[in-house]
This record gives structure tokens, sequence and C-alpha cells, in this order.
């Protein structure tokens, strides 16, 4: 079970990060060099990195839950990173209440 509304926290947060509207990240399954080229604030892999960082360190400070993503491809799709962050949300949560 998702915990609800960590999705568009999760979407609003990496947005703002990225520079770009939720509707520029996430619509019409935009790659992640494709984030890298439109951003106005990124200029390689490392800014999108630190994009992540940022968003997984707000994750932990507003929620409670250390999120860790894997290395991604750049050409993966801005959907497949939100449900590898989510899918890893909810682990972490898990393993937190054990």
């Amino acid at each position: 079970m998702t915990t609800p509304g960590v999705d568009s926290y999760i979407r609003q947060k990496f947005a703002e990060h990225a520079g770009l509207t939720d509707e520029e990240l996430f619509s019409d399954d935009v790659t992640l060099a494709a984030v890298i080229s439109r951003s106005p604030k990124m200029t390689n892999s490392i800014d999108l990195m630190e994009a992540f960082a940022r968003t997984a360190n707000a994750l932990r400070k507003d929620y409670g839950v250390r999120v860790r993503l894997p290395a991604l491809p750049l050409d993966t799709p801005t959907s497949t990173v939100l449900k590898t962050f989510l899918e890893e949300f909810e682990r972490q949560k898990k393993e937190a209440a054990t």
C-alpha cells in the first residue's frame, strides 16, 4: 500500500530541484537525458544525481524515511524513476517499522 501523497510529493520536489514543471518532467515519459537537456538547473548527470539526492533528503526530513536510488541509465523514463522512488520509499518505511 502506497503512503498517500508521497507520489505527488516526490514529483513536486523533483520538479523543484530540476527547475521544470511536473508536466515537463512526467508527460510523454521523457528520459533522464531529456530532463538534463531541458532543465535550466542541470548541465550533466551529476546535477541530475544531486536533484535525486535533494528529493531523497526532503523525503527523509518530511517523512522520516531514507531512500536510496540505484544507478539509472540516462535512457530511463521519468515514470520508471518515480516508480523506483516509490517502491524504495515503501520498502524502507516497512523495514523501519519492523
